[in-house]
């Protein structure tokens, strides 16, 4: 676990430096995956209605209920390697 952790804290590091932004549904799981690696599921309320990104980040989060932090720490970082 120990590696993991320490790859994907690299991972979070290196997303910060991608070479170009990525789009927003790309940023969504990102976030999603993110948010479930370091918190677990999904238990804050969800954001009104006329909160569009807020309502779209936490629907993104919360189709992750139930993947393993370590699942979600390895997909993060697979994911930033291919965005890389």
């Amino acid at each position: 676990m120990a590696d993991l952790k320490k790859t994907f804290e690299a991972a979070v590091a290196n997303s910060k430096n991608l070479s170009e932004r990525p789009d927003n549904s790309t940023l969504l799981k990102i976030y999603a995956l993110y948010k479930q690696a370091t918190v677990g599921d999904n238990t804050e309320k969800k954001p009104g209605f006329t909160d569009m990104v807020g309502r779209a980040k936490w629907d993104a989060w919360d189709k992750l209920k139930g993947t393993d932090v370590k699942a979600a720490m390895q997909q993060y970082i697979d994911l930033i390697e291919s965005l890389s």
